[in-house]
Parts: structure tokens; sequence; C-alpha cells
């Protein structure tokens, strides 16, 4: 590649992400009101300026406070930090004319917001003045790397001209001649570690070192430079952000090397601090007199605000600024001294420019550069420290994600494709070293990841390959702390992903009652909630999460994938949002984001998603194909229904199941509920199909379609307790069965009557006996065997179609066998069981035919009552729900058949067969004259979809948004003409006042 065109190339590229950056911020300056940026948090009003001093390189520190004279202490909420470029206006508005001056946020708190800006603004009032503060974006950081490219296209002679020679494929990279035998200082590496140590000492321009997830890179990177140090070199150390320089900071400074930190030590660790270029310096020869200047200049800043005799206050102007120019020569002094001292300096990629403190030290002070996160910066970013040496170590892991990007376009371009990705896809092997020995995550978590990121060449430590949570002190061994893998699968069960009115971020509620009760789980079992991480890869989703989670567990970490990236945990809970009828993963089809999520845990990966709209991808089918393989799997229904009995108290149940899956998971585990079947992904023994939105459930003995209580309007939350009721009952009459003891079941008076059709139901299923027995208020029922009888085919009600509109259901297992006997009996014996058996059936439909009509006049005498009318008839699947299983179906299904070929609204009876039209929001069909969603019901629904269709479109239909009330050009002017008119006609007949007569 040449690197002219590289640099052309890039420039143009870095001015589109320039433009996006700026665009945005214009957009929120323009279209969004101060009020609503200040509860996005990236906007504070009315402040007023509490103190004003001098901080390094005379830069004005000015502290924003409330208005405290009006009784407020605390600032609103807000997304302020140290490193934030902000901009500091007056009321008139954050518009570029009302701008006082910029700067760099240094300090946040509750209370007060520290800006640092670089000469004291002359705008500023102390005294009475209010100012509004606004994020900017960060243009510093553009300017240094166009700066940077720039110089990079000229450069001709320098200490980098070797190296920038063989990044650009104009020479290959060369070897120097190494002693056979090196003494590592750290004597605990592994081969890889130290086979990747020996060859970045042996390279001449360029050492790659790809580190994947838990391998060592940091203390790898860490052993390099100590070996550089002890050669006697001097090393300039970066990254990309100021967390990654830390680490490596709090690394060295451990092994005693002599290092220097540069950058605001404001958004320094606290614990590093010390070897902050700020704290260095005040324990320098100089940082007496250093220290006298700028108390000389806080006085005179005192001496402006009190002075009011303006020749005064310009003298004072004058004295400041001749102390701010004697401050700059002694700082520099000073820091040049410093710099000459240190072994290591550390900084961020932009803050290794030469107009920061580098400014002080000649073009070939350092030997080597080392950029740590190398895969997560900015190629334009790397090229700031770059040019300072002749030899460069590159670590990093590009299968994770790149940089952050705003244009899109920019991006598609190449813009994201890191240096260290383009030098492994130009040189391969003959410039990396791969660490390959994995010290974070449990072998079943690592070996997906190593199979589909790193060519299966990772293998686990000793110390790390089998542990669990349950290895943790203090923490029980239950279900959840013994797997390393789970996967919790939503498909079916109705938890459909949402959608932001106003942006285009996704949440999944339901994911989210699951996530909770996952983490109760995990801290009842003792685990703490510090060691817990909740990552989703959409805002929204975290923003539900954080609402749902942060009051009850303030420890808990929840964050999105890209925020999360560097950052390991005991226990990860990874919720995956998307779950829709087209299979759309949007950005989940990232694979190093992916990537990302999985590899943060150490002990426990807890997966929520739907696996059937997650699987249509094949590189996320992988990962569901994998959990399914090697962990435990459940559905979402049965994660739901367990936890509910738990809280109700019946954990003697889940003791067992706990222990029965515990054992059956030693090797490969699999799905509870299900005795030795495999589950295989989007198809699985334990999921009812595909289900509908109505919460079907997904171990196949849910309600079948013909055979579901309750009607098909119900709301999701009481579909869930519908299904969760039916399996406590079912699970209660298999107790029955297993216990050959007990003669009888009897079910208490206190169910109500959709809890008893379910009784019913279930019995019915499993070929047992059940009546009902009292009256009134004291009505039970009793489930019994059947008599002794050759086993004989009953007539199953065939299953009906679902309504138009929902997915396809599976039917529901067959009534287990054997329980029926075999035992010959006469046929007048069998015939006179069967007419009692029909006589009670009989009696048990009338009755409750007699029920649900009391139920239905009480309805309507409380709808009457509240003046409701209800514009929708019962639709044909409720008709099927409300039947009895022994029903006529020849005719239920000719009243269904008709039904459904006349329009729902109530009391019409117009015929849909030729001319109707299908309501998209409650799956209804309707005549032309009740088809439009405000007649017949559905308005508000229809309302909410369009305005998400126009927020995530971008295009106003007809009859959206607010009325123009502008006046018509035509008729202002004829107004302007007509009142015109009549002020010259009221001027006409104005009387002039008389003149006064001379006298003589």
């Amino acid at each position: 590649m040449e690197v002219e065109s590289f640099v052309s190339k890039t420039l143009d590229l870095l001015q589109e992400e320039r433009e996006a950056e700026i665009e945005e911020t214009r957009l929120w300056q323009e279209n969004i009101s101060l009020k609503d940026l200040q509860s996005k948090g990236v906007c504070l009003l009315k402040l007023q300026i509490g103190s004003q001093s001098t901080g390094l390189y005379g830069r004005s520190l000015i502290v924003l406070e409330p208005r405290r004279h009006m009784g407020v202490s605390i600032l609103p909420s807000n997304n302020f930090g140290p490193g934030d470029i902000v901009g500091v206006y007056d009321l008139d508005g954050c518009k570029p004319s009302s701008q006082v001056c910029t700067g760099v946020v240094t300090r946040a708190s509750q209370s007060a917001i520290t800006v640092a800006c670089e000469d004291p603004p002359d705008r500023l009032n102390l005294d009475t003045e209010l100012y509004n503060l606004l994020k900017l974006a960060n243009d510093v950081t553009y300017k240094r790397m166009k700066k940077a490219l720039t110089t990079l296209n000229g450069y001709s002679s320098g200490p980098a001209s070797d190296l920038i020679s063989v990044l650009f494929g104009y020479s290959e990279p060369s070897c120097n001649s190494q002693p056979s035998e090196l003494s590592f200082l750290n004597t605990g590496l592994d081969s890889s570690q130290r086979e990747a140590v020996s060859f970045a000492l042996s390279q001449r321009e360029v050492a790659v070192i790809h580190g994947p997830p838990g391998t060592g890179k940091t203390t790898t990177v860490v052993e390099i430079i100590l070996q550089a140090v002890k050669q006697g070199l001097k090393v300039l150390c970066c990254a990309g952000s100021n967390v990654a320089v830390d680490n490596l900071v709090e690394r060295l400074a451990k092994a005693k090397a002599r290092v220097l930190r540069l950058g605001h030590p404001a958004r320094l660790l606290e614990s590093i601090q010390k070897h902050s270029l700020d704290a260095v310096l005040a324990h320098s020869d100089n940082a007496s007199i250093i220290a006298d200047i700028r108390r000389d200049m806080d006085k005179a800043f005192m001496g402006m605000k009190k002075q009011r005799d303006k020749g005064e206050k310009i003298h004072l102007k004058r004295e400041v600024s001749e102390l701010r120019k004697e401050l700059r020569t002694r700082e520099a002094a000073a820091i040049t001294e410093v710099l000459k001292r240190a072994d290591v300096v550390l900084a961020t990629n932009t803050g290794a420019n030469d107009t920061g403190p580098l400014k002080s030290l000649p073009a070939d002070h350092f030997d080597w550069v080392v950029i740590d996160e190398c895969a997560q910066a900015l190629e334009s970013s790397c090229w700031i420290p770059l040019l300072r040496a002749r030899k460069c170590i590159l670590a990093g892991d590009y299968k994770q994600l790149p940089p952050t990007i705003k244009s899109q376009t920019a991006a598609s371009k190449g813009l994201s494709v890191s240096l260290m990705e383009r030098l492994v896809q130009n040189r391969g092997d003959s410039v990396v070293r791969m660490l390959t020995v994995q010290y974070r995550m449990n072998r079943d978590i690592m070996t997906w990841a190593s199979d589909h990121m790193y060519q299966g060449k990772l293998t686990a430590h000793g110390s790390v390959e089998k542990h669990l949570l349950r290895d943790l002190p203090g923490v029980a061994s239950v279900e959840e702390t013994c797997t390393p893998l789970l996967l919790i699968d939503t498909a079916g069960c109705g938890l459909n992903e949402t959608e932001a009115t106003d942006e285009q971020s996704k949440g999944n509620p339901g994911e989210v009652d699951i996530v909770e009760l996952h983490i109760k789980a995990l801290t009842e079992a003792g685990v703490k909630s510090k060691d817990i991480a909740v990552i989703a890869p959409y805002n929204l989703q975290v923003d539900l999460l954080r609402q749902r989670l942060s009051t009850r567990h303030p420890d808990l970490e929840i964050k999105s994938v890209d925020g999360f990236q560097g950052r390991e945990k005991e226990a990860v809970v990874l919720t995956l949002v998307r779950s829709n009828r087209k299979g759309e993963v949007g950005f989940l089809a990232e694979d190093r984001r992916i990537n990302v999520a999985v590899t943060r845990a150490r002990r426990h990966l807890a997966v929520v998603c739907d696996t059937k709209t997650v699987t249509t991808h094949a590189f996320l089918k992988t990962l569901v194909d994998h959990m399914t393989q090697h962990g435990d799997v459940r559905t979402a229904f049965e994660y739901l229904q367990n936890y509910t009995r738990d809280h109700r108290g019946t954990k003697a149940n889940c003791a067992k199941a706990n222990a029965s899956s515990s054992s059956s998971s030693s090797s490969k585990q699999q799905p509870r509920g299900q005795a030795g079947s495999k589950v295989e992904p989007g198809n699985k023994k334990a999921s009812g199909g595909k289900g509908s939105q109505r919460g079907d459930p997904q171990n196949g003995s849910g309600p079948s379609t013909h055979s579901r209580p309750g009607p098909s309007t119900a709301t999701e939350d009481e579909q869930r307790r519908t299904l969760v009721q039916y399996q406590e009952i079912k699970d209660q009459v298999e107790r029955f069965l297993q216990d050959q003891d007990q003669a009888e079941l009897r079910f208490p008076s206190t169910l109500n009557s959709h809890d008893r059709l379910l009784v019913h139901q279930v019995a019915e299923e499993l070929g047992l006996n059940h009546e009902s027995q009292g009256e009134g208020k004291d009505r039970f029922i009793v489930v019994s065997r059947p008599p002794a009888e050759p086993h004989q085919a009953r007539e199953d009600p065939q299953p009906l179609q679902p309504a138009a509109g929902l997915e396809e259901e599976r039917n529901s297992p067959d009534p287990p066998g054997g329980l029926f006997s075999q035992s010959a009996v006469d046929l007048k014996s069998l015939h006179l069981e069967r007419m009692r058996r029909e006589e009670k059936r009989r009696q048990e439909k009338k009755h409750l035919e007699n029920v649900h009509k009391g139920h239905q006049t009480q309805m309507a005498k409380q709808a009457k009552a509240k003046g409701k009318t209800k514009k929708t008839k019962a639709g044909a699947c409720e008709i099927v729900a409300a039947a009895m299983p022994d029903d006529d179906f020849d005719s239920l299904i000719a009243a269904v058949v008709k039904a459904e070929r006349v329009c729902s609204f109530v009391k019409c009876k117009t015929s849909v067969v030729h001319l109707g039209q299908l309501c998209s929001f409650c799956n209804r069909q309707y005549c032309l004259g009740h088809h439009i969603p405000e007649v017949h019901g559905c308005g508000d629904l229809a309302k909410a979809n369009a305005r998400m269709r126009i927020s995530k479109e971008g295009v106003l239909y007809a009859g959206s948004g607010l009325k123009d009330k502008s006046v018509d050009p035509n008729r202002k002017a004829y107004l302007h003409r007509k009142l015109d008119s009549r002020l010259k006609d009221m001027e006409k007949q104005r009387k002039t006042k008389p003149k006064e007569k001379e006298t003589n």
C-alpha cells in the first residue's frame, strides 16, 4: 500500500466521521429542547460559577454548581465525566453565538462539575451570571490524528523510517541477533507467552502479540517492556483507552519500573495518580517556585473579582498574563527533567501528541513504542506515537470489537480496519505470535470461542478448566451453580421484542423477567452481586434491566457488549433480545460482538434468547448448538414455572429436580423435564413447536389448540399464569398416579371455574375418571383411576386448525398407555360401565354450561353498569376454547365456520367471504363498514403502530404530525391590504386641531 494513497483515503474517511459527529451534535442543538437535552443527561441548565483557580500548564479550572441561593444543592442526573469535551454557554441558548468557552471536564460529582479551560474566558462573570453546560463533539482527537497523518505523508528521515517501510510493505521485517538463552523476569510464563516474548525481543521493526480473551496478554506485554528496560531502552507505552493504560501502569509499578503517566489526573485511577505527571512535578525541585506562582495568580484572580476600578482590573489582568508566562517556562523545564528520568512513559494514543508534554523531548528519545489493545483503536490514532520510535510492539485481539465509529459509510469503506488487523492480513505468521493458554474460562465456555474464532488453538489451564460457581467460598451447590452453560430458550413463549417509539433500539421485557429470576437464583445460592454481570446488545434493554435490578442489586454490573469489552466476571447473563417472526437479528450478526459477550464469563454463562429467531444466523446457530450439546437447556415457560412454584413454597420438588438434573449433566447435560432426549435447537422435544404469541408451554404437555381454556384475546400475563396453573395441576395428578397407595385425588372447593376446567382437561388427557361433587361454594372435583377394563381406543376429538394469523402448533403427546388393565370383561359389563360414564359426562357438561351462562350474564351486567359496550363478537377460537372436550365436534366445526364468514363487529351479520378486511391488530375479519381500527376498537394500537412507523422510517404520512397553523400567504397579503385600506379611511376621518388665531 502506498503511503500517499493511504493518507489521502484515511483523511477523507476521518472527515466523514467528523461530519457525522458534528451532525449528531447539531441535531441535538437544533431539534431538541434544552430541557429534553438535560433529561438525556447531555446538558445542565442554569449553573453558577462557584470558584475559579489555575491548574497545570496555566489552565483555568472553573467549578460550576447549582444555584445554592435557590436551595438547590444537587445536580440533575447526567452523563458528564472526566475527559468529556464541553461548552459553556450563556442563557440565550446553546448556540455558537452564545458560547462563552470550551473545556475539558476534570472532575464530576453530584454537586459540581469542574471544567479546565486553556485560557481564562473574558466573558465569565463570577458574581451573578448563570450558564448552561453542553457536551460537545471532540475535535481535539480529530485534529491530532489529521496532523499525524499529514506528518506521515511527508516523513522522509527520522527514527520511524524503517518501521514505516515495513508497515506499508516496502520492505520485509527483519530480526536481530538474540542470545540463545533469555532470563525471564516472570518465571510463571507458559510456553506460548515465552515464545511471544522472545519473538518480540528478536524482531527489528515490528512484532504482533495476538492475545485471545484470558490468555495473559497484559502479563506478556509487561514482561516485554521490562526486558526492554533491562536492556537500557526507553519505551513509550500507549493504548486507545485510559483504562488500558492505567492497567499497564499498575502492573509495571509493581515490578519497580520507573513509570510516568501522562494525562489529566481526574481521568486516572486513584491508585496510580501518584505516578501521574502532576504528582511527580509536585515533588520536583521546582515545585515550590511553581506553587508560589500559582498562589500569586489565584490572588490576582480574587482581586479581579473584588476590584471595582476598571484601571486596576486591567493592571491585575496584565499581571496574571506575566505570571502565566513564567509558570509555563518553569513547568516546561520541570517536565523535561521528569520525562528524561522515566524508563517507561505511558499515555493514550492521542495523549502522545507533540503538542503536549512530549514536545519537550527530542524526536529520537524513545527506542520502542508499545501499543496495547491495538485492534480496538483507529489506525490513524496509532500513528501519533508510532512516528516517535524505530520499533513497535502491537498487542490485542482483532477477533473482538473494532473501534467505535459513528459514520457507517466511513466504517464500510475501511475506517474500522485497525493497524493490527491490516498487518496480520498482509504479513501473516511472519510478524505474529498467538497466545494459546487461557486462564479465565471454564473449558466448556472456552471451547466454542476456540473452535469458531481461534482455529481451535486455545486450551484451558488446569486451574480454570473445570472451575464452577459452586467452588467459590460461600456458594451452595445447586443446579445453577453446577453448570457452566445454561441456555434459556424463549421460542414460542410470546416473549417478543419491543422497539422504543423515539429510537431504533430494541428491548424485551419478557427476557428481563427471566434474567431477574436467574439473578435471584444465583444470589440466593450465595453468589455475590459484584461477581455477576448482565450484558445486553441494545441500550434499551440495558435501561430496562437497570430499572428492574439496580435497586435490589446495587453491585450488579449491567452494561452493553461494547461497554464490557476488556472485562470479566465469574458469572455472565447474556440476553440477546431479538425475538420476531421474520428471524431478524440486526447487529447481532456481528460475530465479534457475540465473541466478546460470551468470553467475559469465567465460571458460568447463561444465555436468554429465542432460538428460533437467532438460529437464522449461521454463527449464532453454532453458539446455540454448542450450548445444547455441552450445557443445560430449559424453556422459558419451564423456567418461569419452576421459580413461580418455588415462591409458593414447594421447594422440595425443585430439590428433587435439581438432584436429578445435576446427576444427568455430568458429561453432556440434557434439558430438564426429558429423560434421555437430546434437544435440537429450534426443534426440541421440550418445545411445543413454533408456538404462538399466547404463551404456549414448551414441554409438549400444555393445553392443546382445541382445548385451551380462556379466550384467545387474553393478555400475555394471564396466558402465562394459565399455563403455569395448568402445569402445576398436571404435576399434582402425575404424582397421584405414581402413588399406588392413594385411591383418589380430591381438589379443594376453593378452585374457581377456570381452574376446575383445567382439572377436567388434565384428567381427560390422562384417561382418568373425574367428577364434580357437592353444590355451590362447596363443589369440588375428585380424580380417580379408571376401573380395570380392556384397553380401548377412546374417541379423541380431532384438533381444529388455529385461527388466521396465529402460528402453527404441535399437538400434545398421546396419553400414557398402561393405565387400563388387560383383564377380560364381558360385553354387558363393559356396556353398562360406558353408559354410566356417559351419563356423568352429560351432567357435568350441563352444570358447566349453566356456570358459563351465569358468568356471561354477570359480565354483561357489569359492562352495562359501567356504560361500556363490547364492539366485537367472540371469535372462532373463543368458541373452541369454551367448548367441552367431548362435544359434537362436527357441529362445533360448522358453528366455527359460520362465525368466520360474518363480520366480527357486534350485531353485524354482513358476509365477509368475498369482501372483507382482516385487522392486523386483533386478527379478526370485518366488513368494509367496520374494518377501520378506530371503529371496531383497535384505535389505540393503530396510533401506536403509526407513531413507531414514522419514527423508524422517518416519513410523515398524510394526517400525521402537528396541524400547520401558519397563515396562507395569499390570505396574509389580503389582510395586509385590508388593514392598509382601513388605516387610510381612519386617517381621513380624523379631525385636525384648529390653529389658534394670531393676536396682534
